[in-house]
């Protein structure tokens, strides 16, 4: 095959732009080369054009001995080009792939020479033509354009929808016709009006959507798929899903292709006015329309192209648009543009995108970016990629949620949408973070208070049927309030301010309207909160609505679309029936209706009132009458409201009706006479009177009643003046009034007569309790939009700021307004609290800054350093300092001591005067250090040091994107969590930067974020979730972007959201604009971080189990300064330290400080006594088990009532309670299994095994140090799973060590290499972990230890060999010390906190360090003949690094000791003086690989680099102290890898070595040639399929990680490689050879595989490329093969579906959808003779799905034949006890028995079934210990091999003989394959691949 030259690696990046060609692993030298394609993304199905290679490696620029590469352009989609005729294609004629309904036929028209389709009918649901024939088929078409050949039929309406599917797999239907009035567009649909064109000039349109006219064109209508999507939803095409083409219809043809074709032009008018070099090609014969000699095409027929070309705008109508009048026949052309000729009528067309509306605003928006880019990739020059939420850029994908705890996700809109809301009847509870698709719970946020009244109108409150409620709006959220406890209900669903509400008599209606040019009305179930229905009202906006007291007729009052006034009356009766709205009666009227209800007694009778009419109104026959009143002298008055007469009169014309006016007139109005009965006047109260208005008939200015009620024995009005009356029904005085700070805007009595709801117009609502006399306030509010708000220190109180020039504070409980601040001809801008202290401060527009103190209600303190209006005002969170800033730019910095302030510093022009105001304009780091604002511009963003205002660091955000034309500019900014140091700034280009705080460097991005910019941002505390505002939603993220979807949208605003932050308790979210919103946040309370990570002044202690009943101290205590003195009976724990630092863990239990205050007299005597009190001694003399105590020890005397603590039984250490795994990558966690060892195994006599091990196939990056190598021996070797690989790195061969039953962590290898220590988990019925000794001479296990409790996470031989030291991980905490002579426990002790890595000095053989949290440990080991004992002493690393994990060490020369930092640090230690004497940043990452020779240092971390460093000098600054050069330390070499560092062995001059990576990758280091060769590779997920190719010269593997790898099998290596991004590889198949010929090496060798999102790719191996991409399946796949010729492809996939395909044409031949719904497990084809089993065709195939069923096919490919031959289905019983998951499902064709098949699978016995397909019935049963997982059977020799879920691979000699188990596998053994000669097989289990060679067959 020409493939041993080297390793090359093929990667294809859809969508990100890039193939790299690498080859990777030469004989003697590393030759990496790069082959970068300047890749554009073509519009089609991730088709990659090749823009040129950047250079060819040959002669001198190249690899030696390599010539020129040509590139590499992969063919996708190849049998779509260079166009695609649809209807051809898919035989549209014989109706097999297509579908009709209603009208459809074909004709022939003479004009055009050819047969066209007309579809004719009134109905496009009756009436279409569709492709593909099912919905759930598709076309995968994946062509640019979209060509449509059609005529409308004459004054007809026609429609056509269009499926295109977009990269991210959602449907999106386009459609157009000329029915739609205008443009609409949802997140999953768009729609276009289609303006029709006219031949004649004088029927030509002009630009509006209509029916066609008589002498509509032929149209040629030329689609761009891919920027249509582009532009309209900012989303990225894939491929054309499916046509619908709907009534009233002719089409000639549809056509796809990538190329531009022009219309009217020929072959020689192209080639001599060179249209190829412009993009285009002249229409093809078969799509182009006749045109007669003479005639100029464009006379004849239409051209549209759309979206049309020139910038790209949205245009709202799909038509002909030019940018100037063009005369007749005039030749439009412009630079790089088509020339086309227009006809005059085609012209007339206008743009509707200018005749009807403005094009809308689009958000610029990135393309999506994975989350997860695997490893091995090309790196491209350039600004950090942005880091998506979870694909925000589909907004279907968005879950979006109401405001409230609704269950529905709701598509964003604007106002004209109007979403369903449902109230969720469950309880949300808090959910602790884990699902990989979003966050959890799931909505995360309820809401739980809104504080706010009104919005639209402050009239419109009511009360329910049992006066125990109030409804209201509080603009787009309709609010139920419960009296007795304060609660509120929810109505949710408006997108716009309510406008009017009415409840029906029994109060289990609600009825409502929003405002606004489409006001949509709603009805909802009032018990439940459901929204029952949504209905257009017809008008545009309502001023009155009324329901009929059963709440069956509805009437509303507005204007319509011509400002008329109208009368709309509903029956609503079938609504709660499922029924809709229908309307009864409507009228227009020129009176002015300011009031309209329906009588109580009559649901037809209604009465209306407005200026200078009241009126009369009846529904009768279906129409809607009216008589207006007579008024006599009162027919001027402005009328304002009215009430019908409450009682029990039967006659309704013996009613009266009360109606009130502007001039205090109550009129009393005669029902049956229609005139007026009696009016009354409130007038104001005559000064010699008693001060108690009248309602009586004199003259003067009345007081304007604006609202009454009635009751049955009393009416209430309330009145301009503020007050509320209460008057007996003669109107003869006033018995009780209730007075408002504003004018009363509306009353309501309620049905029980006790109570009076009134609004104010200054937005109060409350009620007037009449027995009692008392009034309570319900709701006070902002009469304008809230700017801010701030919330006091204990989350009790909100302060907030409005447009309505006032300050309030609020109780967040009540929800009662406590406080209201303002100002005489001063505005408020912006409020803060005090953090800790009862202050609030606030910031005007004149400039001054006032500090108010809210005990006293008091001003404290006044300055003026500002003169223009606040923009910025904040405390710091230690409550010391405060900032101001105003607009023009000067910042303000105050000191804060006792109440009193002082002026610090102010800067003039340093804060941005177009960064806005608001709350969070300056932000103030949590550790109340650093300052952070947008300025001195508004593109800038500038960090000060907050006490003294020194600039630290200024960012240019504007050249941040080096790809935006405009520039970008920050808006808002806000600090991540401290020890991160994060700077997040919100831009106008919505997205978020995050920054590194001290340096400025962009982290990650994300966008976008809102379709509007974020205006307002907040961080958890516990960093895990942030907050933005934009538009009028709120998003929730998750902050560390883990997610598919890592946001959840919220609304219920109708105004722009101005500010939203937690409360100091992180349990609730706070959200104002056009009212204060206040959410419960349900996420998980945070988990306490562990002490080290912990940031506060004195961290908590870890606990241990044995103090877990106790309660923890104080932690703000002060450290103690005496070393505590443990008892005798004190379990053996090394709580070793003398002086802590504040803000440092001490690693003391508990249990240590209760026991030491059991001593009287243990305060500082010890210390003093004895000088080393950091040491502690373990001693062991050789029979006990060692126990822990100090040097110095002092026995206190006990009190007689307590007994005195018993020595414990046994050697068990109580383990530390906090079992939380560390912040640390270095520390091992097994990889999670599901499966189990076996229960029995059959283990083959020793000689007569039929399989050996030949090599193991990847390298477990999962491991921590697991891979060794000693230079001077040349031994070398490495894990993988539970195998220890042992590689000759001359020859490539292997052996192995088989010993392990789980995965091991990590190996040793002694000084002199000839012993090897391996650990590992767990053995099955094990209760410590496997620790096994190998001789490396013969691969003999010489011992097995057992200690620790869960994992082994570091061990080191003595540099004399004669001790090994293991330490066990976060879970276990034990250390242990074992003699190498006899491998017997010397000494263990269990240490409370996690331990990450342990190593021997080489200078002494009794010393020994340990790292773990914040600290060294060093040890001294002293033996004694048989006892041994070790003295610790623990050295805390420098305060400078703060807390950190100190994750990895290493010895130096002389004396030195080198360890590494989680942070990215590397401290220098003296081992002589036990303290660290040097620090420096040596990586942005956690540092956890480390190895020193003399002066040389290497470091690895997770940033995926290795680093040289030159140390030499730094002997010399530990000499000479600080007087030592700087620079001392400098950085030679780096290297980056494709995974995080994980393992690493150098030789003694540190040139060259060995590096492993998380990737699964072994790397040969050579530092002087600076060279990385790849040695081993493996997969570093899941391997989905293996397969051998047919001369087994070489395997080919899949995996999860999207690729595909060729190896050689002689010497395992790595040869090729396929990788596509952002896909998973679920399967594959090698092409076989022809039949009966042996391949030849220089043959075109075929790899096809299938992939998750539904496609089908082949690649050549030979030629390293790409050929072909099929889209066979929506679905993903998970299981392909070649036909037995190779001409065939059969691919199965999850949805049940086979597809066969021929790779030749790429064509989809046959879809089989009999096993649909059930995921095809196996495929496989088999030879056969012609006419055998009775049916035609030389092959026999199956296909196998996970519901038991087998389907056996004969085919014919060459004749197009295919043939069920039987069709299987196997029993099962009806639960599967004890099984997680079914097994699954597995035939294959026995080899040795012809017309044979053998099934496995879950069934009533677990057992191997041979079925004859000529008997149709089971020949026989081999029985089987467990359900099988894969099975293979071998053609050359009767062995079938099967595996097992618990990690067994067994032999079945055939037809009945002994079974041989083998083990080496540490998961499921997912997939077995024997070669074609059956001489080999392979296995894989997870990401291992493992080579057998059959030695005994």
């Amino acid at each position: 095959m020409g493939l041993s030259a080297g390793h090359w690696s093929l990667e294809v990046s859809p969508g990100l732009g890039g193939i790299g060609l690498k080859r990777e692993r030469g004989h003697h030298q590393a030759c990496i080369m790069r082959l970068a394609l300047g890749l554009g993304r073509h519009a089609d199905s991730g088709m990659l054009m090749g823009q040129g290679t950047s250079g060819h490696t040959g002669g001198s620029g190249g690899c030696p001995g390599w010539g020129s590469v040509p590139p590499l352009i992969p063919v996708l989609a190849a049998w779509q080009r260079p166009y695609l005729n649809i209807f051809k294609h898919f035989r549209v004629e014989e109706w097999k792939r297509s579908a009709k309904e209603g009208d459809v036929a074909a004709l022939t028209d003479t004009r055009l020479k050819g047969t066209i389709y007309r579809i004719r009918g009134s109905n496009p649901a009756s009436s279409y033509l569709q492709l593909p024939r099912a919905g759930t088929q598709s076309l995968g078409l994946t062509g640019r354009y979209l060509y449509l050949l059609f005529r409308p039929l004459p004054r007809k309406h026609f429609l056509v929808h269009l499926d295109v599917t977009t990269e991210e797999n959602q449907v999106v239907r386009i459609s157009f016709s000329n029915l739609f009035k205008e443009f609409k567009s949802t997140a999953t649909w768009l729609q276009f009006p289609f303006v029709c064109g006219a031949a004649s000039e004088g029927t030509a349109q002009r630009g509006a959507p209509a029916a066609a006219p008589a002498d509509a064109r032929w149209t040629c209508l030329v689609l761009d798929l891919p920027s249509i999507l582009a532009l309209y939803l900012s989303r990225r095409y894939s491929h054309l899903r499916g046509v619908k083409l709907c009534c009233n219809l002719l089409v000639k043809n549809l056509c796809t292709s990538d190329l531009l074709f022009e219309p009217g032009v020929t072959l020689a008018q192209a080639r001599l006015s060179d249209l190829s070099c412009r993009g285009l090609a002249p229409m093809p014969r078969e799509l182009a329309f006749p045109v007669p000699k003479g005639k100029s095409w464009h006379d004849l027929y239409d051209y549209i192209r759309f979206p049309c070309e020139g910038p790209k705008l949205l245009h709202n109508s799909i038509q002909k648009s030019f940018p100037s009048p063009v005369a007749g026949d005039q030749a439009l052309e412009e630079p790089g543009c088509p020339l086309v000729t227009l006809s005059r009528a085609v012209c007339d067309r206008l743009s509707l995108a200018q005749q009807t509306t403005s094009p809308k605003a689009v958000p610029h928006r990135c393309p999506v970016i994975t989350k997860s880019i695997p490893e091995v990739h090309l790196a491209v020059p350039g600004p950090p990629r942005a880091v998506p939420a979870g694909d925000p850029m589909l907004e279907e994908k968005q879950r979006l949620h109401v405001a409230g705890d609704t269950g529905q996700p709701l598509p964003l809109g604007d106002g004209g949408i109007h979403v369903y809301a449902y109230q969720s009847r469950g309880q949300t509870t808090r959910a602790v973070p884990g699902s990989e698709e979003g966050l959890v719970p799931d909505p995360i946020l309820k809401l739980r208070t809104i504080i706010g009244f009104g919005g639209c109108s402050t009239k419109w409150a009511l009360w329910t049927r049992d006066s125990r409620a109030v409804v209201y709006p509080c603009h787009a959220v309709i609010v139920a309030l419960l009296l007795e406890t304060g609660e509120q209900r929810f109505f949710l669903g408006h997108t716009e301010k309510v406008s009017v509400l009415a409840v029906s008599g029994s109060s289990s209606l609600l009825a409502s309207a929003q405002a606004g040019p489409r006001s949509a009305g709603r009805l909802w179930d009032f018990p439940t909160g459901a929204c029952l229905c949504l209905f257009k009202t017809c008008l545009q906006s309502l001023v009155s609505l009324s329901f009929s007291h059963s709440g069956a007729v509805l009437c509303g009052v507005g204007k319509d679309v011509h400002g008329k006034t109208m009368v709309v009356v509903w029956n609503t009766a079938q609504v709660t029936h499922g029924g809709g709205v229908t309307v009864l009666a409507k009228a227009h009227t020129d009176v002015d209706i300011q009031a309209m209800k329906i009588a109580f007694f009559d649901d037809t009778r209604m009465a209306s009132c407005g200026r200078d009419s009241v009126r009369l109104w009846r529904v009768r026959s279906g129409a809607l009458r009216s008589c207006p009143v007579d008024l006599g002298e009162y027919h001027s008055l402005d009328f304002t409201d009215l009430a019908f007469q409450e009682g029990p009169q039967q006659e309704p014309e013996q009613r009266a009706l009360f109606v009130c006016s502007r001039s205090g007139h109550v009129l009393e109005v005669d029902y049956e006479n229609v005139c007026v009965r009696s009016a009354r006047r409130l007038l104001p109260a005559q000064p010699q009177g008693d001060g108690q208005e009248q309602a009586g008939n004199g003259s003067g200015p009345g007081i304007a009643i604006n609202s009454i009620s009635m009751s049955l024995t009393f009416c209430a009005t309330g009145s301009e003046d503020g007050y509320v009356r209460l008057w007996p029904l003669d109107f003869s005085a006033a018995v009780l009034e209730a007075e408002h700070e504003a004018s009363v805007s509306s009353v309501c009595i309620s049905p029980d007569s006790h109570k009076v709801l009134s609004m104010t117009a200054t937005g109060n609502l409350g009620y007037l309790d009449i027995q009692a006399r008392d009034y309570s306030t319900l709701m006070r509010a902002h009469q304008e939009p809230v700017l801010g708000f701030s919330v006091e220190g204990k989350g009790k109180q909100i302060a907030t700021v409005s447009q309505d020039s006032t300050v309030r504070v609020w109780d967040l409980a009540s929800r009662q307004q406590l406080y209201d601040f303002s100002a005489a001809e001063e505005t408020p801008c912006t409020v803060a609290f005090h953090p800790f202290w009862k202050m609030l401060a606030c910031g005007f527009d004149s400039g001054v800054v006032r500090v108010f103190s809210l005990a006293a209600s008091d001003l404290l303190l006044e300055h003026k350093q500002h003169r223009t209006a606040i923009t910025g005002l904040t405390f710091s969170p230690d409550g010391n300092l405060m900032f101001s800033s105003c607009l023009q730019g000067t910042l303000a910095l105050y000191r804060f001591e006792m109440w009193k302030s002082q002026v610090l510093r102010v800067l003039g022009n340093v804060v941005a005067r177009d960064a806005g105001s608001g709350a969070d304009t300056l932000v103030v780091s949590g550790d109340s250090r650093l300052l952070a604002f947008v300025g001195p511009s508004k593109y800038v963003v500038t960090v000060m040091e907050a006490c003294s205002l020194d600039e630290l660091l200024r960012v240019d955000i504007s050249i941040l994107d080096l790809h935006s034309t405009v520039l970008d500019s920050a808006v808002k900014v806000c600090f991540g969590p401290v020890p991160q140091g994060e700077l997040l700034v919100s831009t106008s280009s919505n997205k978020i930067l995050v920054l590194d705080a001290k340096t400025g460097r962009l982290v990650r991005e994300v966008s976008p974020v809102h379709r509007l910019t974020c205006s307002s941002l907040a961080l958890s505390k516990d960093s895990q979730y942030l907050l933005t505002a934009g538009d009028k939603v709120i998003k929730v993220w998750d902050y560390r972007m883990r997610f598919n979807i890592n946001f959840q949208v919220f609304i219920g605003h109708s105004e722009p959201v101005r500010q939203v932050a937690f409360t100091p308790d992180q349990e609730h979210v706070i959200s104002v604009g056009d009212a204060i919103f206040l959410w419960d946040f349900l996420a998980a309370p945070p988990v306490r971080s562990s002490p080290a990570r912990a940031h506060s002044s004195a961290s908590t202690l870890p606990l241990r189990s044995d103090s877990s009943s106790e309660k923890p101290k104080d932690v703000s205590e002060t450290p103690r300064q005496t070393v505590p003195l443990p008892l005798l009976s004190s379990p053996p724990c090394l709580d070793v330290s003398s002086v802590h630092p504040a803000g440092f863990p001490s690693i003391f239990s508990e249990s240590d400080r209760e026991e030491e205050a059991d001593l009287p007299d243990s305060s500082g005597k010890v210390a003093n006594e004895h000088k080393d009190s950091s040491v502690l001694v373990v001693e062991s003399d050789g029979n006990e088990e060692p126990v822990v105590r100090p040097k110095v020890r002092q026995e206190g005397p006990r009190s007689p009532g307590k007994p005195a603590n018993e020595p414990r039984k046994g050697t068990k250490t109580p383990k530390s309670q906090c079992s939380i795994r560390p912040d640390s990558y270095r520390h091992f966690t097994a990889r999670f299994k599901a499966s189990v060892l076996p229960q029995s195994f059959l283990s083959p006599p020793a000689g007569s095994e039929l399989l050996k091990l030949k090599a193991v196939i990847g390298y477990n990056g999962n491991g921590r140090g697991n891979m060794v190598w000693n230079p001077d021996t040349g031994f070398f070797a490495y894990s993988c799973g539970c195998v220890i690989v042992v590689e000759d790195l001359h020859s490539g061969s292997q052996s192995h060590r088989l010993g392990h039953a789980e995965e091991i962590s990590t190996l040793a290898l002694s000084h002199n290499a000839q012993v090897l220590a391996s650990a590992s988990g767990k053995k099955d019925g094990d209760s410590h972990c496997q620790i096994c000794i190998w001789s490396t001479q013969d691969g003999a296990c010489t011992a097995e230890l057992f200690h620790h409790e869960t994992q082994v996470q570091a061990m080191a031989f003595s540099w004399d060999d004669k001790f090994l030291v293991t330490i066990g991980d976060y879970s276990d905490q034990s250390m242990a010390l074992w003699s190498t002579h006899t491998y017997e426990l010397m000494l263990s002790t269990r240490i409370s906190e996690p331990l990450h890595d342990v190593a021997f000095s080489p200078g002494s053989h009794q010393d020994l360090a340990c790292v773990g949290r914040g600290a060294v440990m060093f040890w001294l080991l002293e033996q004694q003949e048989a006892a041994v004992r070790l003295k610790v002493h623990r050295a805390p690393a420098p305060d400078v690094l703060g807390l950190v994990e100190l994750t990895s060490l290493c010895y130096g020369a002389d004396t030195l000791l080198y360890s590494g930092t989680n942070s990215g640090q590397i401290c220098v230690w003296d081992t002589e003086t036990k303290s660290c004497f040097m620090t420096w940043e040596a990586d942005e990452g956690e540092i956890g690989v480390l190895v020193c020779r003399h002066n040389r240092l290497v470091s690895g971390s997770n940033t995926k680099r290795i680093r040289l460093w030159c140390v030499g000098t730094v002997q010399e600054l530990r000499l000479k102290g600080p007087d030592a050069r700087s620079g001392s330390v400098l950085l030679e070499h780096e290297i980056t890898l494709d995974g995080t560092i994980v393992s690493a062995a150098f030789d003694d001059s540190l040139e060259m070595g060995i590096v492993g990576t998380t990737a699964g990758t072994l790397w040969y280091i050579n530092w002087v040639e600076s060279t990385s060769i790849r040695l081993i590779s493996g997969h570093k997920n899941k391997v989905t399929e293996v397969c051998f190719s047919p001369d087994e010269s070489h395997c080919a593997t899949c995996g999860e990680d999207g690729s595909v790898r060729i190896w050689a099998l002689g010497s395992t290596e790595l040869v090729v490689q396929f990788q596509v991004l952002n896909q998973s590889c679920q399967c594959l198949a090698w092409k076989p050879g022809p039949a009966g010929v042996w391949p030849c090496p220089g043959e075109s060798q075929h790899v096809v595989a299938g992939y998750s999102d539904g496609t089908v790719r082949v690649f050549s191996v030979s030629r390293t490329e790409m050929e072909l991409k099929m889209h066979p399946h929506a679905a993903a796949l998970t299981a392909i093969t070649y036909s037995t010729d190779g001409e065939m492809i059969l691919s199965g996939g999850k949805d049940g579906t086979v597809a066969v395909s021929s790779p030749r044409t790429g064509m989809t031949i046959h879809v089989l959808a009999d096993h649909k719904g059930s995921p095809i497990t196996a495929l496989q084809c088999t030879r056969k003779q012609y006419h055998d089993f009775g049916a035609e065709g030389g092959e026999l195939w199956l296909a196998t799905s996970s519901d038991r069923r087998v389907s056996v096919w004969a085919s014919d490919w060459l004749r197009d034949k295919c043939e069920l031959l039987d069709w299987l289905s196997f029993p099962a019983p009806a639960g599967p006890e004890g099984l997680d998951s079914l097994p699954p499902s597995l035939a294959a064709f026995c080899p040795w028995e012809h017309g044979v098949l053998v099934y496995v699978g879950f069934g009533l016995q677990k057992e191997t079934l041979f079925y004859s397909l000529r008997k149709k019935q089971v020949l026989r049963k081999i029985s089987l210990p467990a359900f099988a997982t894969s099975l293979s059977l071998s053609p050359a020799a009767p062995f079938m091999a099967i595996g097992f879920g618990d990690r067994l691979l067994r032999l079945q000699p055939c037809p009945a003989g002994a079974p041989q188990d083998y083990a080496g596998h540490d998961d499921t053994v997912h997939f077995c394959c024997f070669a074609p000669s059956g001489r080999r097989l392979l296995t894989a289990s997870h990401s291992a691949v493992l080579v057998w060679e059959l030695t005994g067959a």
